[in-house]
């Protein structure tokens, strides 16, 4: 195997940030089993919580960083790079000791609480270990960047009186320095990990469910069903496949090693290059992200961070996400058709519609959280609805599959929604607590029932699953808590707004840049929860000041921290797929910018004319500025492409790049001007080809 070659097969373990337990070496013997029912634990005790409820908000959030402490220190090891099948004793002893002392506001709540603000000796103790391994762990995942970013801080809340210019503040003492970052809700236990610990989890649990009950395989199914015979088919299913999976699993580097594994070799096989594949590939991975229903991590901190339900912030993202994918399935439409790509043969393509009636029960818990999302329910509620019902269905399939009779299957499902109304209608126990009920009792029957135990080993393995994706993310969110503790301590997000508000003046569109340039520049080292935390505690509030909405400042920092995986140089998400695609990763990077240019310009547009999030207006105002952003993506895609009926040269590239910018321009009479433009360049364009293909 070649040096270069070498390098692709190790990437995935190291590139992707969001769910980093991918490619690990597999440990052995009673390491493997240990960790994998430490995991399982992890997620029953997630299951426990957010049903019953059973302990307070602060003993939840501690218990939860420790467990995902535990696991970090057994999985990754203190060099990266460093593999192994087995736990070093000094790891297990880490994880260990950090799981220990998550405990300890268990233990110890009432006293804390009547001792708040004025901490004792033990307290400081417990405190400097447990930030400290937060610190270590978060390094293990993701590396030296953020971590030490967040261990500055520390030092820099201490010696503030004698820091230069606007750093200067009053400085606290050490005592002060732990009472906030381990003692409060502000620090590493703070609103990050308060949502790692309820929704977030339990939404990764959702995908790892569906995921291994066999929807990656359901989505492609339809995806080739339906495009896979059209003018340059793999691609688009590779497009469509990937934002289907967006809807239940929020993290994009993991869709481009999942789905990617599928659709890169689909689309090398009929013809297009390398390059060009991998860069669909990672575009519509990334998408996933900002499709509703799930989207990413991001969304529902978000939620909670600006106190609005989780449902508007889905649907502020709706048309922007259609918009993205939309683009994505253009550019690839336009590139079959510069190469002259055709399509797979029908009877290379299944048929869509007898995969959905084969696994049409996968649907509906997909559907069941859309409902439950949009009609006004917590998403810890919808989640856990979400995800008792996809274990239900997968363990009742199991519990029919050897009854041949219709009949008895229907009657089968009929009695088990008896039972669950009689336990929440006769016996009064809430929706969520007879459902796990119902899940528990569905796992006694499959004991009794052939194929039984293999219903049960999913569930099992897709608890481990849900509990290793979730590192990534919980890690993050405990780690960046030190940030936000701090800067609340000492005032310094507010300064630095002041800065670029000086800076910005009354200018929008340069404090938008600037805000772009800080979130791709962030994006470089930085998974999208910590950039997104830090850019929207500095930059969100001087765009809330400026008059933008305060929905659409966030999902600007939102969008631009996710289109860092797809941008130059770092681009992680296109280095994911050059691990598959054998293909440059920056050449990879290049064309993925291309193939998702509405990811760069919606959020201009959104800022602009806000009704393009639902954000204000009428319908007309958002139909109006949604046709805009069609044709200013569909011109773009021609520019960027050089076709759109046939060959475009470069006074026609610029012609169409001219008329899609003044149509995201809002300023007066740019609609108009670009309209004129447009229709004169389709005009001339339309009479250009037709002439080139009569004189050929």
């Amino acid at each position: 195997m070649t040096a270069s070659n070498t390098a692709h097969t190790e990437a995935p373990a190291i590139i992707d940030r969001e769910n980093p337990t991918h490619g690990l070496t597999q440990l052995v013997g009673w390491h493997g089993k240990a960790v994998f029912y430490i995991a399982v634990a992890f997620t029953f005790f997630q299951i426990v919580t957010a049903a019953f409820s059973p302990l307070s908000s602060q003993v939840l959030r501690s218990v939860h960083v420790g467990f995902l402490l535990l696991l970090t220190f057994v999985l990754f090891r203190y060099r990266h790079g460093k593999a192994g099948d087995r736990v070093p004793w000094y790891d297990w002893g880490l994880g260990l000791a950090g799981f220990a002392l998550s405990f300890y506001h268990w233990v110890f709540e009432a006293d804390l609480i009547q001792r708040a603000g004025d901490p004792v000796l033990a307290d400081l103790i417990v405190g400097a270990i447990v930030v400290a391994l937060v610190v270590e762990g978060a390094r293990r995942i993701m590396g030296w960047e953020l971590p030490l970013i967040c261990a500055i801080f520390i030092p820099y809340a201490l010696f503030g009186r004698e820091l230069p210019g606007f750093l200067v503040h009053r400085g606290f003492d050490i005592e002060q320095v732990i009472d906030t970052l381990y003692l409060g809700t502000e620090g590493i236990y703070g609103t990050p990990t308060f949502v790692s610990a309820t929704f977030i989890f339990l939404f990764i649990l959702f995908g790892a469910l569906l995921e291994r009950a066999g929807m990656i395989q359901l989505f492609n199914d339809i995806a080739l069903g339906t495009v896979g015979h059209q003018k340059g088919g793999p691609a688009k299913v590779a497009v469509i496949s990937s934002g289907l999976m967006g809807t239940i699993n929020g993290s994009g580097v993991a869709n481009v090693l999942t789905t990617g594994q599928f659709t890169i070799k689909l689309m090398q096989r009929f013809g297009y290059s390398s390059r060009f594949a991998g860069a669909v590939e990672a575009t519509a991975s990334m998408g996933g992200q900002i499709m509703p229903p799930v989207m990413g991590a991001v969304a529902f901190i978000m939620a909670e961070t600006i106190g609005v339900p989780y449902s508007d912030i889905a649907l502020a993202a709706v048309i922007p996400a259609l918009l993205y994918f939309g683009s994505a399935f253009w550019m690839v439409h336009l590139e079959a058709g510069r190469r002259n790509l055709t399509g797979m043969s029908k009877a290379e393509c299944p048929n869509a519609l007898a995969a959905i009636r084969k696994q049409w029960y996968l649907l509906l818990p997909l559907g069941v959280l859309v409902y439950l999302l949009f009609s006004g329910f917590t998403p810890l509620f919808a989640g856990t609805i979400g995800m008792a019902l996809t274990a239900i269905l997968i363990l009742g399939q199991q519990a029919t599959v050897t009854t041949r009779s219709v009949l008895l299957r229907l009657i089968f499902w009929i009695v088990l929604g008896l039972a669950a109304a009689a336990l929440y209608q006769v016996i009064g126990l809430r929706i969520e607590v007879a459902a796990m009920v119902l899940v528990a009792a569905l796992v006694v029957t499959t004991w009794f029932i052939k194929g039984g135990l293999e219903a049960q080993r999913l569930l099992l393995h897709s608890f481990a699953d849900a509990a290793k994706g979730a590192l990534g993310v919980g890690m993050a969110c405990a780690l960046v808590g030190i940030l936000i503790g701090i800067m609340q301590m000492t005032g310094l997000a507010n300064e630095i707004a002041r800065g670029i508000l000086a800076v910005a003046g009354d200018n929008l569109l340069l404090a938008l840049i600037m805000t772009m340039v800080a979130c791709l520049i962030l994006g470089t080292g930085l998974p999208t929860i910590p950039n997104y935390i830090i850019t929207s505690s500095m930059a969100a509030p001087v765009l809330l000041e400026m008059g933008v909405p305060l929905i659409v400042s966030h999902m600007f920092v939102f969008y631009f921290g996710i289109m860092a995986d797809l941008t130059p140089p770092v681009a992680l998400a296109a280095l994911a797929a050059s691990s598959i695609a054998k293909e440059s990763h920056m050449k990879i990077a290049v064309t993925a910018t291309k193939i998702g240019i509405a990811g760069y310009v919606v959020p201009f547009m959104a800022v602009y004319t806000p009704a393009l999030m639902l954000q204000g207006g009428t319908w007309f105002d958002t139909a109006y500025v949604l046709g805009k952003a069609v044709i200013a993506v569909g011109l773009w895609g021609g520019a960027a492409s050089a076709w759109l009926l046939g060959p475009m040269n470069w006074p026609e590239r610029i012609w169409a790049t001219a008329a899609a910018f003044l149509f995201v321009v809002a300023l007066p009479v740019t609609d108009e001007i670009a309209a004129a433009l447009t229709v004169s360049f389709l005009v001339f364009h339309w009479w250009k080809t037709k002439r080139s293909k009569a004189a050929a």
